[in-house]
C-alpha cells in the first residue's frame, strides 16, 4: 500500500502536496501543467531561483509564465545574500498559510531536498560557528587540498561524509568545524530538531520524479546545459561579474552551472573546460538528489522513463492524476473526472 493510500481517510487538515526530482526531470513542465487546470499555486523550492538575475542557469520560468501562474519564493534575495534553510522553512510557511487561507492548495516544487528536509522535520540545532577552527580548515586546504578534510571527514562521519561531494567545500569545513567545536559529528546534530506544526496542521502528499535509467536523465541534463549556453548563459554570468560585488565564495555564485561559468569568465579555464564542469557538476548534483531521494518516507515514484525513453508530461501527468484521484484532496480533480488526463501546456 503506496503512502498515498495509506492517507486515503477523509481529513479536514488542509492540504498541501510536495514534488520532488532530480534537475532536468521536467519538474516545472508538469507543474505548470498541474496548475493550468487546478486551483493551486507554486512554491518554489530551489536554493537558486531565490536569487534575481540568476534566470537562465536556473530554469527560472519567463515572466509571462510566473505571471500566469503565482509562484512564490523566486527572486526574493540578491546574490549577495546567503540565502539559508532557516529562512526558507520561515518564507514557505507564510507562503503556505496564504495559499491555504485563499482556498487553495500549495503545490512545493523543486529539487533542494535539504530545504524539504528542513520545512518536513525541522531544523537542527546546530553550535555557532567558530571563525579561529574555520580558518584553520581554510589553511589545510590551501595546503593539502579539499580531498584531504573530505578523507578526514569520511573517518569521523560517514553518515555526512556520504551527504557530500567530495568538493563541497563548505559544507565538508562545516561538518569538520562542528566537530572539532564540540566533539560531536554533525550527524547526530540533526536528530535535535526545532519542532514545526506542519504535519499537524497539514495533510502532505509527497510525490517524487524519479528515472529507471539514469543515462536518459544524464543525456536530457546535458541537452538542457547546452541549451542554457545557447540562450545566453555566458552572458548572464559576465553580467553578474560585471557588477563587481560578488566572489566565488557566494551561495550564489556557487550554484551549479554558475560556480564553472564564472571561473570562465574569470580566465581560470577555458571555454571547453568551463561546459564540460557544468555538465558533470549537474550531473553530480542529479546523483545527490536521487540519493536523497531513495531514502526519502512516504514518497510515492512517478516513474518518467520506460529505460529506452523518457515520457511526456502528458504521460507523467496521466498518472500524477491517477495517484492523486486516491487521495482526501481527490476534490480538485473532480471537475476533470470525465477528461482523459490533464491537458498538456501549449
Amino acid at each position: 500500500m503506496t503512502s498515498v493510500e495509506k492517507k486515503s481517510i477523509v481529513s479536514n487538515r488542509p492540504s498541501i502536496i510536495f514534488l520532488l526530482g532530480p534537475t532536468a526531470c521536467g519538474k516545472t513542465d508538469l507543474i505548470l501543467n498541474f496548475c493550468e487546470n487546478f486551483p493551486a499555486e507554486v512554491i518554489s523550492v530551489d536554493s537558486t531561483k531565490v536569487y534575481r538575475h540568476l534566470d537562465i542557469g536556473s530554469a527560472k520560468p519567463n515572466s509571462a509564465m510566473l505571471n500566469r501562474i503565482p509562484h512564490w519564493l523566486i527572486n526574493i534575495a540578491e546574490p549577495t545574500e546567503i540565502y539559508s534553510a532557516a529562512r526558507f522553512v520561515e518564507d514557505s510557511l507564510r507562503a503556505i498559510e496564504t495559499i491555504v487561507a485563499e482556498g487553495k492548495i500549495p503545490v512545493l516544487v523543486g529539487g533542494s531536498m535539504m530545504y524539504f528536509n528542513s520545512l518536513l522535520n525541522g531544523l537542527s540545532k546546530f553550535p555557532a560557528a567558530d571563525a579561529s577552527i574555520r580558518t584553520e580548515l581554510e589553511l589545510k586546504i590551501t595546503k593539502s587540498g579539499i580531498q584531504s578534510l573530505y578523507a578526514q571527514l569520511q573517518l569521523i562521519d560517514p553518515l555526512s561524509a556520504r551527504r557530500l561531494h567530495p568538493n563541497q567545500k563548505q559544507r565538508i569545513i562545516r561538518a569538520l568545524e562542528v566537530y572539532k567545536s564540540t566533539g560531536k559529528p554533525i550527524s547526530s546534530w540533526w536528530e535535535s530538531r526545532k519542532t514545526n506544526a506542519l504535519k499537524e496542521k497539514y495533510s502532505i502528499y509527497q510525490f517524487g520524479m524519479m528515472p529507471s535509467e539514469r543515462s536518459l536523465l544524464h543525456a536530457k541534463i546535458e541537452r538542457r546545459f547546452l541549451s542554457m549556453i545557447a540562450c545566453g548563459f555566458v552572458e548572464e554570468v559576465r553580467e553578474l561579474h560585471r557588477r563587481g560585488d560578488l566572489n566565488c565564495q557566494l551561495p550564489a555564485v556557487r550554484s551549479v552551472g554558475y560556480r564553472q561559468l564564472w571561473s570562465f569568465v574569470e580566465g581560470e579555464i577555458n571555454f571547453d573546460e568551463a561546459l564540460n564542469r557544468g555538465i558533470v557538476a549537474t550531473r553530480q548534483l542529479a546523483k545527490r538528489q536521487l540519493t536523497w531521494m531513495r531514502g526519502w518516507q512516504e514518497l510515492n515514484l512517478l516513474p518518467i522513463d520506460d529505460g529506452k525513453k523518457l515520457f511526456s508530461t502528458k504521460k507523467i501527468a496521466d498518472v500524477w492524476l491517477k495517484m492523486l484521484s486516491r487521495t482526501p484532496i481527490s476534490h480538485i480533480v473532480g471537475a476533470r473526472q470525465n477528461s482523459e488526463s490533464i491537458q498538456p501546456l501549449q
